[in-house]
Order: structure tokens, then sequence, then C-alpha cells
């Protein structure tokens, strides 16, 4: 059994108090606009509400909000980058104090962070990063390391496929995060790492494709795959949501998961241990969406004109079936 060990995911940073749309829905308004009570207004665009782990992100920084007494106003972009872009330029004719946004994906985000800087509003990343010409259109990010997260899932695949007592080659299904979306892209580099390292003759990736982070995708695009190649040994889900709507599909198939074929995902969510806790996923890599705490303490930070380092650390876990149970009812998302 593999013990859960914490582990760095980002070079530098500050270290963390807890274990890590013209179109878009908006609440958690109020208050006035720029800060005249007082309060800091924080301009924050949500990604989407597309799983579990993502509406306890949601969660984490509307409670953090409020108990840090700011003035929150939410946009959920609904998955769409139109959307995200249409809000945070909604948050810069308003005049808030610090933007703060999940980017939907890495590219794109140039002439929005821009119009921000040239308004003096000082813009905070969370959870996923962005490609830019000009790094100083951002402050700092606050998030975890995807390429480390597709690495240890790498390592842990091992460890699943020697208690399984699984010899020789390794077929391996590949659910993908939302295309272009940065824990899609740096996740599926990752584990691509480790094969290419340590598994170069008996590892393949024969089949892969994005199920966008949702459940649904999950069990749409695994139908298809056992389907297309019915002799899978392994999947690598990008999420828990992907792999439990994949649970699903390979039920349905007649085939039984964690078993017919050996589950490794990413995130540690709450229906994620209930699913492994059953023997349906064989190992996961947490991914702590409670960020909330860590993003407040940055927005002071800036607003208050102190320097803050360029990236935040948070913790990771790993955790095997053996270890589901006794970790299940302690799960808070």
């Amino acid at each position: 059994m593999l013990n859960r060990r914490n582990f760095l995911t980002a070079a530098v940073g500050v270290a963390a108090a807890t274990s890590l749309a013209a179109c878009a829905k908006k609440d958690d308004g109020g208050g006035s606009t720029g800060g005249g009570d007082g309060k800091i207004v924080l301009g924050f665009s949500q990604v989407g509400s597309e799983s579990g782990w993502r509406s306890a992100n949601t969660d984490s920084v509307k409670a953090a909000a409020k108990e840090a007494g700011y003035d929150l106003k939410f946009s959920d972009a609904q998955q769409k980058q139109e959307n995200q872009i249409s809000a945070i330029r909604s948050y810069i004719t308003q005049g808030v104090d610090v933007i703060a946004f999940s980017p939907v994906v890495v590219t794109g985000w140039d002439a929005v962070l821009k119009e921000a800087k040239a308004k003096k509003i000082p813009v905070v990343l969370t959870d996923r990063s962005v490609e830019t010409s000009d790094q100083s259109l951002y402050v700092t990010l606050v998030g975890s390391d995807f390429t480390a997260e597709g690495r240890r899932a790498g390592k842990i695949l091992e460890k699943v496929l020697e208690k399984a007592g699984h010899k020789g080659a390794v077929k391996i299904a590949q659910l993908e995060g939302t295309t272009g979306a940065a824990p899609a892209i740096e996740r599926a580099k990752g584990f691509k790492e480790v094969m290419d390292a340590d598994h170069a003759s008996d590892w393949k990736i024969v089949v892969s494709q994005t199920g966008d982070f949702t459940r649904a995708g999950g069990k749409q695009v695994m139908a298809a795959f056992l389907q297309s190649n019915p002799d899978i040994d392994v999947l690598f889900a990008h999420n828990d949501d992907m792999a439990i709507g994949a649970i699903q599909a390979i039920e349905a198939a007649g085939k039984k998961p964690g078993k017919d074929i050996l589950i490794v995902s990413i995130d540690g969510v709450k229906d994620g241990f209930v699913a492994m806790s059953e023997g349906k996923i064989n190992a996961i890599v947490e991914c702590n969406p409670l960020l909330g705490p860590q993003l407040m303490e940055v927005v002071k930070k800036v607003k208050n004109g102190e320097s803050v380092e360029r990236w935040i650390k948070t913790k990771e876990g790993d955790f095997m079936q053996d270890q589901a149970k006794a970790a299940l009812p302690t799960r808070k998302y």
C-alpha cells in the first residue's frame, strides 16, 4: 500500500494555509463598486461548474471572500472563454480593486489583460495558468503544478499494475480534460514523461480524447473507446468526474471497473473516494480545490501594494484503494 505523502507543486512561493461573461451567470454582487465603503472589491470569474472539484473550489472562494469581508463580484463562465473575457471587461468597467479568474484555456488573454493593466487593476490567476507574451500582465498564480500531477499519476499506475499482478504490455485509454486547458495539457505531459522515461517498451496510449472534465463526457467517450478498443487494460482520467462517467460505460459494457480495466484519476473529490472505496477506481492523485483562503490572502497583499511570490505552494497526496475507506469519512469535497 502506498502511504500518503505531501509534496510541493510549484517552484517557489508562500506556504499555503490549507492542504490543496455577457452570457455568464452572476451572483454574490452587492456593495459599492470600487471599495467606497472600505471593502476590497474582488471580481472573480470562474471557469464553470463542470465537476465536483469545481463546485468545491467555487464554494471555497465564496466562503473565504465572505470571511475576509470582501465585496465579491462572481461570474460563472460556463466553460466559454468569450463569457470570461466579457466578465473581466465588466469588472474593468466597474473599477474593481482586483480581478481573479480561473482561465478556461491557456491562450487568448493578452488583449483583455492589457486592458486591465491599462486601468491599473491587478490580475491574479487561480487554479489554471495562461500563456502570455507579457508575464507582467498578471501578478501571480494560486494553484497546483499539473505536470507534477501527471507524473504522479504515471508513478502510481506502476504500483496499481504491480498490485493487480499485471504483466507485459499495457494498453492505456486517456480521458483528457477540456481541450486547450492547462490541466489537460500539463497532466497529459507529465504522464507521458513517465511513460517515455520508464515504460517506452511496455506502456502505450492506444486511444485519447477529451471528455471535457464532465461525467457525461467521460461516459460518452469511454463508451466509444470500448467500441474501438475493447481490450483496454488501463484508464487514465484527467479528473474524477470523467472517471466516474467512464465507470458507468464500463459497467454497461459488462466489464468490472477497477479489475477488468484499472483506473487512475486526478482530483480526490468525495464521489471519487466513494468509487475507490467500492474498488472501482484504483488510485487517485489529489488536487485540492480549497484555494479560497490563499487567494484572499494574495488579493489583500496585492491591494495593499505588498509584494507576493510568483507562485503559491499547495499540498497534494496520493490515495489507493486500501486507504479509501479510512480516508472517506473526513473528506469535505
